[in-house]
């Protein structure tokens, strides 16, 4: 195992990820993430030369639809849908008091 975890590393990561770890639990998390790095190590060493950079494994396209501006005031028709209106708005239950 080239990347050795150290015993701050471990305490610095459990308290940004607000855990509280015992000895056994530190020591597991040192292995893992020690493997973790090996792994991404040995990724590394692969030859990628002609290889295209992907951010996708699939063919990705934009599928929103054009934003189109339209003139029309169809507030109407929206509060007809509300149970309960006053003065052009929907009134809903209070949240808090």
């Amino acid at each position: 195992m080239a990347n050795i975890i150290s015993d701050e590393t471990i305490e610095y990561v459990g308290i940004l990820a607000k855990l509280e770890l015992s000895d056994e639990e530190k020591e597991a998390a040192k292995r893992d993430m020690g493997r973790m790095l090996d792994y991404i190590d040995k990724l590394g060493e692969l030859d990628t030369a002609g290889v295209e950079p992907m951010s996708h494994i699939f063919p990705v396209q934009n599928v929103f639809r054009e934003d189109v501006v339209t003139g029309t005031d169809c507030r109407e028709a929206i509060l007809k849908n509300a149970p309960r209106q006053k003065d052009g708005m929907f009134v809903v239950p209070k949240t808090f008091d």
